[in-house]
């Protein structure tokens, strides 16, 4: 009897053992953690599974209850009212549960504009016996916003806000191919500003960082909208039209020459005139053309404009 006691007693004190270090290890956990059983019963979750989902006080179990099997009603209910997209939340957990042997790894929205990353995956026992599953939350919002401003970072000029030169190539390939596939037509539009080291030397580069600014709010407004506009040098300018024969192409780069040349930039008090050349060129839609292609024959058309006098606008002939 006292054998058997004392085993119990061992035996017990391992629970314990085993109840507290598993306590200690979810709240020490940076994600929020919950644990269900094969009949969706909440086995176990931490604090910080109730802070990650904002979990309100009359969703909350007492501290007594956090290590005792409960229903995940509640917490289901006070979850599904925070998502952007409850439907797919809730079919994706009926997924995961109808195949325990499903591991799940997925980003979530929130209405408050945070961003949640879920793992979940099935607990086996060693007869590979369904037991439950474990659910782990992170708020990565920060992470998200983060990443976001790297891509924009990559995406946009941080003077101009036009699309950086490896994104307008990338974007512009995207449309290349997309025109071959329509068998649509496609322009491209090369852009410099005429004499801007001038405007440097004579007004400063805050002054001709303003100029380049400037120009590039007036031709945004000037193109269409599925226009794309990129820097791809100092004071160098592309434009893509896709959809668009030589004719709208020359008469867009017309307007942008135009706008350049009537209206003044204004820097400290001091009206900067600015005018622009500019190089047409079209893309054949066929699979023998490149953007880079392109490109080339319309700085062969803009260093024409140049020839000629500047502020003006010509079209790639073949013949430089």
């Amino acid at each position: 009897e006292r054998q058997f006691q004392s085993y119990m007693d061992t035996k017990d004190s391992r629970n314990q053992f085993s109840r507290s270090l598993l306590r200690a290890i979810q709240e020490a956990s940076p994600d929020g953690i919950l644990v269900v059983d094969q009949h969706s019963q909440v086995i176990s979750y931490n604090q910080r599974f109730l802070e990650v989902w904002q979990i309100e006080e009359q969703c909350r179990p007492d501290e007594q209850a956090m290590y005792q099997s409960l229903s995940e009603e509640p917490l289901l209910d006070s979850a599904l009212r925070k998502l952007k997209n409850p439907d797919a939340f809730l079919q994706r957990i009926q997924e995961l549960y109808n195949n325990p042997a499903l591991h799940d790894h997925a980003e979530i929205e929130l209405n408050d504009g945070r961003t949640l990353d879920r793992h979940s995956t099935g607990l086996f026992d060693d007869q590979n016996n369904y037991l439950g599953r474990v659910w782990f939350f992170r708020d990565i919002t920060r992470q998200k916003l983060n990443e976001a401003l790297l891509q924009d970072l990559a995406w946009r000029d941080p003077l101009t806000g036009t699309m950086t030169r490896g994104y307008f190539l990338e974007r512009a390939e995207e449309e290349l191919q997309r025109a071959q596939r329509y068998g649509h037509t496609l322009a491209v539009i090369m852009l410099d500003v005429d004499h801007f080291k001038e405007v440097n030397d004579r007004y400063g580069h805050y002054a001709g960082d303003r100029v380049l600014v400037i120009l590039c709010q007036r031709w945004l407004e000037t193109i269409r909208n599925n226009d794309l506009l990129g820097r791809i040098g100092g004071e160098e300018f592309t434009i893509l039209l896709p959809q668009s024969d030589l004719q709208t192409a020359l008469q867009t780069a017309e307007r942008v020459r135009s706008i350049t040349e009537s209206q003044p930039v204004h820097s400290d008090g001091v009206a900067i005139n600015c005018t622009v050349s500019g190089g047409v060129a079209m893309l054949d839609n066929n699979q023998n053309d490149s953007v880079k292609d392109a490109l080339k024959r319309a700085d062969n058309a803009l260093y024409s404009a140049k020839k000629l006098g500047r502020n003006r606008v010509e079209q790639f002939s073949g013949i430089v």
